[in-house]
């Protein structure tokens, strides 16, 4: 059974191209050490129709019964990234394989490394599979709702392994350079098959990867190779555009660098982008503005439940230089009738989050305006998800939101299986602990359909999560979309 299961593994990595024919025995080889097997036979098997997480169950089983390994989720995880490694090229060989295939195209190179971080199973197709993804139609587009699965539940045991192991702080957190090969811990994921591609980026080294969890096409995390704090600045601009210039046909974007509005690590210098184009992107300009000594630059308000502006430029210099300008205003200003205060007591509130792009012959970037101001009637954030709607979104709007994609809990997918059940039979929800939060929602919505049935109520319950998710953007905006807010936008836009 090990011997047939090892050949099947050596067999994947040399069908994806991971593993070079040459490399059969060694890779072999090193397989049967990690088995502490002295022994092999080449046995006949089935090599058609490999499927790598049948594969890799089959021997993280074998590795539990010899026990190699415990039989819980922490501990398989790190084994099978281990198993993986095996086949894998070192890091420089990728390295100069991307950039042999850059010097064809950058869409080449990136295929390339895309398809590769897939094929090691650092990007676990099955996993990802798992998770549920949909589309909502507003008056600001097509919204894309996702239902994030992909990551593995906490394991019981390894939360009470990782208490009792010694503290670690290497890596210093998990987008640092000395991930890439890191065997992992209970408390950190392995990384053994992971591959960096070094770029330059304001002439330091920074990191470009794919995240693991891709919530979109080509979903990739560029980040410092010093463990330094996100800052948005003029510098921040400027990488964004480094990043773009290398990589016309990816956008790339930043968490803000404040709490509550950061979203991600904020620990560690990082953008996320990719090859996909979001509702936010698609968006139109609903009015546009000029602002003085910044003419050639193409300003604009954009139609989107935050607060958006857009530069549009031929050349990346004065696009940052409006940018600044913008960035340098905001952070500094406040209007009471509006809520928006710049601090409170020393501690800064308004900052933002952008994402740059090429869209033809343009360089374009928007600025989304953050504020992350509380209150006693909202203590998570005024321009947060309100309470009402955190029984679907109580989480922080990072960058990815912003963009109109909902990453929404796991813990929605039961509960709305639930709930259809509850809908369907007339039970009362109110009832039922798991989802009782949900009650007032449904009591809301239900009257809006004349006939749920079986067939439909799934739709309708997507639909109607999609529509909260809506409700959380506009939340999060500091200019609501109607008259008033309109009005307080432009003024923050005459002080340009």
């Amino acid at each position: 059974m090990l011997y047939d299961a090892i050949k099947k593994l050596v067999q994947y990595g040399i069908n994806t191209g991971i593993t070079p024919e040459s490399e059969r025995i060694y890779t072999t080889n090193l397989l049967l050490d990690l088995f502490h097997e002295d022994n092999y036979e080449d046995v006949d098997c089935d090599l058609n129709n490999l499927v790598l997480e049948d594969i890799l169950a089959e021997l993280l089983d074998i590795a539990a019964e010899r026990g190699i390994i415990e039989n819980s989720i922490g501990y398989r995880d790190l084994f099978d990234t281990k198993l993986m490694n095996t086949l894998m090229p070192r890091p420089s060989q990728i390295q100069q394989t991307f950039w042999e295939k850059y010097k064809v195209s950058p869409e080449t190179a990136t295929d390339y490394y895309y398809k590769l971080s897939q094929d090691s199973d650092y990007i676990r197709r099955y996993r990802i599979a798992k998770d549920r993804k949909w589309t909502v139609d507003t008056k600001y587009g097509t919204l894309d709702i996702t239902i994030n699965l992909s990551k593995p539940e906490k394991d019981p045991k390894a939360i009470a392994a990782a208490g009792k192991a010694k503290s670690s702080s290497y890596p210093k957190c998990q987008l640092c350079m000395e991930n890439e090969g890191y065997a992992g811990r209970l408390d950190h994921p392995a990384r053994e098959n992971h591959r960096i591609i070094p770029i330059t980026i304001q002439d330091n080294p920074w990191g470009f990867q794919y995240s693991p969890y891709v919530y979109y096409n080509e979903h990739c995390i560029v980040f410092n190779g010093q463990h330094v704090p996100m800052k948005i600045d003029r510098n921040a601009f400027e990488k964004l555009f480094d990043f773009i210039k290398l990589f016309p046909h990816y956008f790339l974007g930043s968490n803000a660098d404040l709490p509550i509005v950061g979203g991600s690590i904020l620990s560690h210098d990082h953008f996320q982008g990719g090859n996909y184009t979001f509702a936010m992107a698609k968006a139109p300009i609903i009015e546009h503005f000029t602002v003085k000594g910044y003419e050639d630059v193409t300003a604009g308000i954009v139609k989107w439940p935050l607060s958006v502006i857009r530069l549009q430029s031929k050349e990346v210099k004065p696009l940052i230089d409006l940018a600044e300008h913008i960035l340098n205003a905001w952070r500094s200003y406040t209007d009471e009738d509006a809520f928006i205060f710049a601090e409170t007591d020393g501690t800064p509130h308004n900052t933002i989050t952008p994402i740059a792009r090429k869209r033809g012959d343009l360089y374009e970037l928007d600025l989304t305006l953050r504020n992350n101001i509380t209150t006693e009637e909202h203590p998570l954030g005024v321009y947060h998800p309100h309470a009402k709607l955190h029984h679907i979104k109580k989480e922080n709007i990072g960058l990815i939101e912003v963009m109109g994609l909902a990453v929404l809990p796991a813990r929605l997918k039961g509960e709305m299986e639930l709930l259809k059940d509850y809908i369907l039979t007339g039970k009362d929800i109110r009832s039922n602990e798991q989802i009782t939060k949900h009650a007032d929602w449904v009591d809301e919505f239900l009257p809006n359909y004349t006939s749920i049935t079986e067939e439909n109520v799934e739709e309708i319950l997507q639909q109607e999560v999609g529509k909260v998710f809506c409700e959380v953007l506009e939340d999060a905006g500091v200019y609501k979309c109607n008259e008033k807010g309109l009005e307080a936008f432009h003024r923050f836009i005459g002080v340009l």
